[in-house]
């Protein structure tokens, strides 16, 4: 595990990532808080470009939780059978639909214990959607971002809650809104797992990687 990076040079890295990128973007397609959960939630063990393709359509007839309900879990599951695990995630989908209708008015609640409470819905979810909807400095932590947080000492922990309290407690406060954007941004295209594009990394003269690609 690398050694936490100092302050300066962490705020050096975020300046260039910030230079490059000033409003990095989530890549999960959505209408409304609703669509937002149910697509982080679909998101697990697949990608963002699987999961946009099968929620356009998904989404065309069922943005909100009484519309969910009132399509049921097979409707559901025709929308979604090209994503990994798709029965168990259209099983959720109906059950935090319910939960939203009757515990909270159809309304996604703005509070991470509350959404962590949604069936399908962990930590990195609640953090994602607190993040890009209420924009709350909340930092979801995937593989990519525990990688790169490792890797480069911008944020090392053992586990993807200790890469958390790492960011929270080393990223200046004025990059912290986009700070996990901007890692799993640099994590999926860059800093990718079996052969780091290190020639063209932005920070490489930052990380303390040692095991750099030409």
């Amino acid at each position: 595990m690398a050694k936490q990076l100092d302050y300066h040079t962490i705020r050096e890295i975020f300046a260039r990532f910030h230079a490059a990128e000033p409003e990095p973007k989530g890549e999960l397609e959505h209408v409304n808080a609703f669509t937002l959960v149910v697509a982080v939630a679909l998101s697990a063990q697949a990608t963002d470009a699987g999961v946009n393709k099968a929620t356009r359509g998904l989404f065309a007839v069922a943005d909100t939780p009484e519309k969910m309900l009132a399509l049921g879990e097979e409707g559901v599951i025709e929308h979604i059978k090209t994503i990994g695990l798709y029965r168990n995630k259209a099983k959720n989908v109906i059950k935090l639909s319910r939960i939203l209708v009757e515990e909270h008015g159809g309304t996604v609640p703005c509070s991470r214990a509350a959404l962590q409470a949604l069936p399908g819905v962990g930590r990195k979810t609640a953090n994602v959607v607190l993040n890009m909807w209420w924009r709350y400095p909340a930092q979801a932590v995937d593989t990519h971002i525990f990688r790169v947080g490792n890797r480069t000492g911008i944020a090392p922990g053992r586990d993807v809650v200790a890469v958390e309290r790492a960011i929270e407690d080393n990223v200046p406060v004025d990059y912290m809104l986009h700070a996990h954007h901007w890692l799993i941004l640099h994590g999926r295209y860059t800093c990718v797992a079996r052969k780091p594009k290190c020639a063209a990394c932005l920070i490489r003269d930052l990380c303390t990687f040692e095991d750099k690609t030409e």
